[in-house]
């Protein structure tokens, strides 16, 4: 067994985890033909930048806010997250507060979310605590 191929084993289980823990159904090992996990095809990552970025109350109701939207019957899996202290690149964006990693099984589920009164009651409570968003939405290819 080849360095690239440990490698490649290694990078597989490592997704497959991080998969695991954002969504609750994914096992490790659970893989298609081609070595990718298998996970709902919709992604909708968001990231907030705070009006007292200084502030943990205001951090800490955030996400207290964001974990709500898991409720959503449409959500097949969240990851709500900050900053991670790695290496600082130019490539890297950390000067945001708070994240969000929403998974939905297609376009349909993501529509239903933002008409949800869950998700509407999260931005009614919260949208004071934040200065800016950027949304990324994404589909499998």
């Amino acid at each position: 067994m080849t360095s690239k191929t440990n490698r490649r084993q290694f990078l597989g289980g490592a997704a497959a985890l991080s998969a695991a823990a954002v969504v609750p159904g994914v096992r490790a090992g659970d893989h298609d033909h081609t070595g990718q996990v298998n996970l709902p095809s919709l992604t909708h990552t968001v990231f907030f930048w705070l009006k007292n970025p200084d502030s943990k109350e205001d951090r800490d109701a955030l996400i207290a806010g964001l974990k709500t939207l898991g409720d959503i019957d449409t959500v097949k899996g969240i990851h709500i997250g900050v900053p991670a202290s790695t290496e600082k690149r130019d490539v890297v964006e950390n000067s945001y507060q708070v994240s969000e990693l929403l998974l939905f099984d297609n376009v349909e589920g993501q529509n239903a979310y933002q008409v949800h009164p869950i998700h509407k009651k999260f931005v009614e409570d919260c949208s004071h605590l934040w200065s800016k968003v950027v949304v990324y939405d994404s589909t499998a290819v």
